[in-house]
């Protein structure tokens, strides 16, 4: 049985209800197909749940502090199923807001269940093959499982499978220092759980300036998180207390021995099973697919958006996608994914935000630099937070005045940041910043003094 349609869509994540909406507007017929559970991993393993379980987070940790607010709270407790049950509502809205949208869309069906190409455009799923001119994936992606010695002998965790615990663990330890394993790691801490994060490499978020790292691990550590740096031997074994975990490190007990393991050491693409080979479609060493500049992929009329591009592991670049993908096929617009100014954000307390280039990057560009950096203690308005951990950091190109990228580790760090994303996809010099006139008392206020004292890097 073979059925045809305008444009099929295999993925409901960020971008692939979307991108419905136009093609559906547009008259089109459309087949979008999830294997899985609609809204992908944002709303259902990701930003979602994770942020809900990190404001829980937060409130114990603020409770815990109130003394110094002269606010009395008495003794600080976590009713985990509550926190969960909390993560599970804004979950199931989500997604259900989703499959109403979709439901809404006329010339649209939804297809559940598994999708495999068998032919240039055609797709085989549920015994039946559908072929549409144009065809789209938002397969998105999922943890990578490494192969750990002896991790076949014990159940881990990952970011989707520790989202639904109703119970603390005793000792959570988080292998992987970077993104999603901090946040957990600060999260179960301030739930009250011992936390240990054991990383590879000789620091934590190792993409980031190295006076990024350095701050974000002395908080951490100033809140009772054990941090193992340089863990070049790891291994996961069964013990009487739960787990043991060997790290192998240059100082400190080789083995730590915890109640419960999350694994967050990066993620893959979900390209394994969707018999690309047989649709012509190019991958590369690590499964994602192969697109240009405009997401188009090696086989004619198919298109790859989302987390399975590796142009972007967030939920913002995947919208980004569906962005330039309808811009191009129904405005008569240019637009291209080079053209994206790269930003983001750590989740941690205080919140990481992130755009262009960080220092280390700008200075290995060998062009000449403007640098400057204020901590948060000389920011009024954390200091009236009584939250003065951290930093802002910028640079920017001393020839063009252009800014080249910043990092605001402080209070409302992930919020403040965007005013340099703006400023920087108009294409605006320093001096026009320079001058704003912002609100006081905001963090934001103090980017344009961060910009008056930028000064020629040594």
């Amino acid at each position: 049985m073979s059925r045809s349609f305008d444009a099929i869509i295999v993925g409901a994540g960020q971008a692939g209800p979307a991108l419905a909406a136009r093609l559906t507007a547009a008259g089109k017929t459309v087949a979008i197909i999830e294997r899985h559970l609609v809204g992908g991993t944002c709303v259902n393993t990701g930003c979602k749940p994770t942020k809900t379980l990190v404001a829980s987070a937060y409130a114990a940790h603020l409770a815990r502090r109130g003394a110094e607010y002269g606010v009395g709270v008495g003794h600080v407790s976590i009713d985990m199923p509550v926190v969960a049950a909390r993560a599970r509502k804004v979950i199931l809205d989500s997604r259900k807001g989703n499959e109403d949208w979709l439901a809404s869309m006329p010339g649209l069906e939804l297809i559940r269940g598994h999708a495999r190409f068998v032919g240039p455009r055609r797709i085989e799923v549920n015994g039946e093959t559908l072929e549409a001119p144009q065809v789209f994936l938002n397969v998105g992606g999922r943890a990578r499982v490494p192969d750990f010695p002896g991790l076949d002998e014990v159940d881990y965790l990952t970011n989707s499978t520790i989202i639904p615990l109703e119970s603390l663990p005793r000792h959570l330890v988080v292998v992987g220092g970077s993104y999603i394993g901090l946040e957990f790691a600060q999260m179960y801490r301030r739930f009250g759980c011992e936390v240990t994060v054991v990383e590879l490499g000789p620091r934590l978020i190792g993409r980031e300036d190295e006076d990024v790292s350095a701050e974000v691990r002395s908080f951490l550590e100033n809140e009772g998180i054990t941090v193992r740096t340089g863990a070049c031997c790891i291994t996961v074994h069964k013990d009487p207390a739960g787990v043991r975990v060997g790290v192998d490190c240059s100082e400190g007990a080789p083995q730590v021995v915890g109640s419960h393991v999350l694994l967050a050491v990066g993620r893959r693409p979900n390209t394994d099973d969707l018999g690309l080979d047989a649709a012509g479609i190019a991958t590369d060493e690590h499964g994602y697919i192969e697109v240009d500049d405009h997401l188009k992929t090696s086989a004619d009329g198919v298109w790859a958006m989302g987390d399975c591009n590796g142009k972007g592991a967030f939920t913002h670049t995947a919208w980004n996608d569906y962005e330039i993908v309808a811009a191009n096929l129904f405005d008569g617009e240019e637009r291209k994914v080079s053209d994206r100014i790269a930003g983001y954000a750590l989740y941690v307390d205080p919140p990481l935000g992130r755009v262009g280039m960080t220092e280390t990057q700008a200075r290995q560009s060998g062009r000449p630099l403007l640098v400057s950096k204020r901590m948060m203690t000389r920011v009024g308005r954390a200091v009236e937070k009584g939250e003065t951990r951290g930093f802002m950091k910028m640079v920017a190109d001393a020839e063009t005045k252009q800014i080249l990228g910043a990092a605001i580790l402080g209070v409302g760090g992930d919020e403040v940041v965007h005013g340099v994303l703006d400023m920087m996809n108009a294409k605006a010099d320093i001096d026009t910043y320079r001058w704003a006139v912002p609100i006081h008392p905001t963090v934001s206020e103090l980017i344009p003094t961060l910009i008056g004292d930028l000064k020629a890097a040594d």
